[in-house]
């Protein structure tokens, strides 16, 4: 039984499910244990949302250790990003070969284990790197880590589509960044207090004390793979729980093979995705990489202290880990993702013109705390569009194909990032910042106009999104043949 099955049955299982139709034995029959009831999907959420969780708290500990490692380590700042470029460069390539790994070779479940177990070896050469204070070490452990780093997104996001249905998906994916940020704040506020202490109650100094707390993250890594195995346990035992069902209700027998994508496929993705690809990068491009040089600009040009530099720069996280959910319910119910996708590329716009225009008049925490509210509702709307374009055995695939254009545009330009800080200084970094939010507006006004020509499936209301939501799964509850089964869920 496939992906694509699970996901069929989910959606339309709950409406016709009666004790009468099917019986389930011990833990098999209670609502969190059977796959096709709602409970048990929000039981998957828990370990879905922690699935990048130790990924982003060990991204992001670069940024938090950013003065530690300037001092350290005896680098620059074009130097210091190349950190974050090494994660990024292989996954211009390996976000799209995982995600087509994970669409066509190892499924979602065994991609997972694979991935986040990369992540995990990845952070561990990290500290190694900077115990012994080899610069090398600590630009390829970045390498391989980022080879697992945005695959297992990939994963995350493609086990969330074949959990939920479209119109639970903006919620959805709002929680599962609340979770994943919830990781990128703690790194930014507990780095520092764990370097500080190692040196204080150990005697550890420099590159050595450097190394032992990027080693903390480890130990996240490590929860991370025991939510994977979690995940890989429940998805093979849906497997076995509905193919009884599959057989009653679909008409579809057990040797007949789930629809795979094929690389031609890509060639034949709508426009829209592309645009939305375009979008992603040229917003996503404004946040990471200002963040992370975010500390010592803090620092220097709002004369915080480090404590509080950390705690302004750990902001946007903060709020988005309270905020995406919220905004996920709200976009979920009102619909008009791309209403929401201008409001946030207008929101961080006018909080990097006060940045790059002001001096203080508006203090930095009101506009790290705006920009945050501006990142979550940009990633509770922009990313489940690509779920509303492709049916899901595309989806792997898509989420990786965006995240590889995504990932060549934060490798670039944390390069060009740095190169700015240390020769042109931060007004040049911020107009930088603003020409790409200015493609992003653009590039959303572009997908509207063609969204409104077309079937307007981008910009639906919640009620129209909600009622072709009800209409799927009342042909699904009904007897069909296979191939009515695998019409994508979104045409």
């Amino acid at each position: 039984m496939s992906d694509t099955d699970i996901s069929n049955l989910i959606e339309g299982n709950e409406e016709r499910h009666s004790d009468a139709e099917i019986v389930r034995q011990g833990c098999g029959g209670t609502l969190c244990c059977d796959p096709a009831r709602r409970l048990h999907r929000y039981v998957m959420l828990i370990f879905i949302c922690f699935l990048s969780f130790g990924d982003y708290l060990c991204y992001d500990s670069p940024a938090a250790l950013q003065d530690v490692m300037l001092s350290d380590l005896s680098i620059t700042a074009t130097e210091f990003m190349n950190f974050y470029a090494f994660v990024s460069w292989p996954n211009v390539i390996m976000c799209f070969i995982g995600g087509f790994l994970v669409d066509r070779v190892f499924g979602i479940a065994r991609g997972a284990l694979v991935f986040s177990s990369i992540v995990f070896g990845g952070q561990l050469l990290f500290g190694i790197g900077a115990f012994i204070n080899s610069y090398p070490l600590m630009c390829f452990a970045r390498f391989f880590y980022g080879t697992g780093s945005e695959s297992l997104g990939v994963c995350q996001n493609t086990y969330t589509s074949l959990w939920f249905p479209p119109s639970e998906l903006n919620f959805v994916f709002g929680l599962q960044l609340s979770m994943s940020r919830a990781g990128s704040t703690l790194t930014m506020n507990i780095m520092h207090p764990i370097y500080e202490a190692i040196g204080k109650h150990f005697g550890i100094t420099g590159t050595k004390r450097l190394g032992a707390t990027l080693w903390v993250g480890c130990a996240f890594c490590l929860y991370s793979c025991i939510c994977c195995l979690m995940l890989y346990f429940f998805t093979k035992r849906a497997d076995r729980e509905l193919k009884a069902q599959e057989a009653r209700y679909s008409g579809r027998s057990e040797t007949e093979e789930a629809e795979k994508i094929v690389l031609k496929d890509i060639i034949h993705f709508p426009v829209e995705f592309w645009i939305i690809s375009v979008i992603c990068v040229a917003f996503y491009v404004t946040v990471f990489p200002f963040i992370s040089l975010g500390l010592v600009f803090f620092e220097r040009k709002f004369y915080l202290s480090v404590t509080d530099a950390a705690l302004v720069n750990s902001l946007v996280y903060i709020i988005s880990a309270a905020a995406s959910p919220v905004f996920g319910a709200a976009i979920d119910f009102t619909g008009r993702n791309l209403y929401w996708v201008f409001t946030s590329v207008g929101v961080v716009l006018g909080c990097h013109l006060c940045f790059a225009f002001t001096s203080g008049q508006i203090p930095p925490l009101v506009l790290m705390i705006i920009m945050g509210f501006g990142y979550s509702i940009l990633a509770s709307s922009l990313w489940p569009l690509v779920s509303y374009l492709l049916p899901l055995h595309q989806r792997g695939t898509a989420y990786g194909l965006m995240q590889c254009v995504q990932n060549l545009g934060l490798a670039v330009i944390a390069i060009v990032a740095g190169y700015l800080v240390d020769n042109k200084g931060y007004l040049f970094l911020e107009v930088f910042f603003l020409f790409w939010l200015s493609l992003a507006m653009a590039g959303t006004f572009l997908l509207y106009v063609l969204d409104s020509n077309k079937k307007r499936l981008l910009n639906m209301s919640g009620k129209e999104r909600r009622a072709m939501n009800a209409v799927e799964v009342e042909k699904k509850a009904t007897p069909t043949t296979s191939e009515d089964r695998l019409r994508p869920e979104s045409a």
